[in-house]
């Protein structure tokens, strides 16, 4: 790109609020910045966080009009004003050439109609990246009335689902997550996570690193271990517990509960560890792992932690529901299995626990997939690319479908 950009940028969450579109600004952002570009980010406040701060060159400005559990808890009425005014002062302080916003065609629309008068008489182009799909009205309307200039999807399965819904095809780019593949390496030293969590030492570690909940297949997870650990007496299913989320219905703790009383129910407590971790923590947790899953129950838009996974040298376990078997293929770097699919989640995990040359074979291979498509400077240039190819005018953007 010959000119260094304004970039702004607004989600609903950013670190510590975990999740799969958080982690994926703290990996995208910085990379603008190493090339020479300004960011800024307009996120959700966080209870102890400061107003405005600086992440790896990047400039985080927090305000509750983003957060959307306080917003859950006091309504969207009368907020038009207030809403308004954090966009315009953050957009005084960034001055954009660019405007792009990350899953803002759900939860509100005032905020979306809001935003796009703003951009639209500023005449800077709003770019969205669709992480996820809904089927109800509200999506409908956000995705296909707002004077979106390009949608990024993050998988075929996203930009299929756009297009289905009447999106124009050639307004959608896919654009798969990358990873920083140095952070996430084989030969990571688990020393610190073993000494915070001795209850790991020792155990033949199954890792579950989505957060918590039904549609990630936790039931599932549960239910496989109870067929695993007949075979193997000290396996032990790692969970990623919730803490700092959005959760917008609120429904995360109820399904919590559910699963604490499943691993009661069927005498496991003693082979099922749960625990909150942070970003830095994880890639010791994959190091400590001998298979990774991911059995989820509905279409998962793509899934960061397989890449993860795979960067790490660990076979991952998904089904083939949405946007991840595009990354894993089965047999050459993980298993696809088919959802609520228990029973072959189970005989997957005796396979690759008894026999670890397989294990290792997959792993190398994932690692090899990530470096070669998945990186971090993949994901960044292709952003770029498409930046480029609006503010040109240009309608080829090479290297992307």
């Amino acid at each position: 790109m010959a000119t260094n950009l304004n970039i702004a940028q607004i989600h609903w969450g950013f670190p510590p609020i975990i999740g799969g579109v958080e982690t994926h600004l703290t990996i995208l952002l910085p990379e603008y910045v190493k090339r020479g570009h300004r960011v800024g980010l307009l996120t959700g406040s966080v209870e102890g966080e400061e107003d405005h701060v600086s992440y790896k060159g990047v400039d985080v400005y927090r305000t509750p009009h983003l957060d959307l559990n306080w917003l859950a808890r006091r309504g969207l009425e009368a907020l038009e004003e207030e809403i308004t005014k954090t966009y315009a002062d953050f957009f005084d302080t960034v001055k954009p050439d660019i405007i792009h916003v990350h899953n803002m065609h759900y939860f509100s629309e005032i905020h979306v109609k809001i935003l796009d008068e703003i951009a639209t008489r500023k005449g800077v182009p709003l770019i969205l990246t669709a992480h996820n799909v809904w089927d109800d009205i509200l999506f409908l309307k956000l995705t296909r009335e707002i004077r979106w200039a390009h949608i990024i999807a993050v998988s075929h399965y996203i930009k299929k689902e756009l297009t289905g819904v009447g999106y124009d095809d050639s307004k959608i780019t896919v654009i798969h997550h990358g990873i920083d593949t140095d952070i996430f390496r084989p030969d990571v030293d688990a020393t610190r996570m073993l000494e915070k969590f001795p209850e790991l030492a020792g155990r033949r570690i199954i890792f579950h690193p989505a957060r918590m909940g039904m549609a990630k297949g936790c039931d599932v997870s549960i239910k496989a271990l109870r067929l695993v650990k007949e075979r193997f007496p000290d396996a032990l299913l790692v969970m990623a517990g919730t803490k700092n989320i959005i959760d917008w219905e609120q429904a995360q703790q109820k399904e919590i509960a559910y699963f604490v009383d499943l691993v009661k129910t069927f005498g496991l407590q003693d082979h099922v560890f749960i625990n909150v971790y942070s970003i830095e923590e994880m890639p010791e947790l994959y190091s400590l792992s001998q298979v990774c899953i991911y059995p989820s129950s509905v279409p998962e838009p793509f899934g960061l932690t397989m890449l993860e996974a795979l960067s790490s040298e660990r076979p991952m376990i998904v089904t083939n529901a949405g946007g991840m078997p595009e990354i894993i293929m089965d047999d050459v770097n993980g298993y696809v299995i088919k959802v609520k699919d228990f029973e072959t989640l189970a005989s997957r995990i005796d396979h690759l626990l008894a026999e670890p040359r397989v294990a290792n074979r997959l792993g190398y291979t994932g690692r090899q997939t990530v470096r070669t498509h998945y990186t971090k400077d993949i994901m960044a240039q292709c952003h770029l690319d498409v930046y480029e190819s609006i503010l040109t005018g240009s309608r080829t953007m090479s290297g992307m479908t």
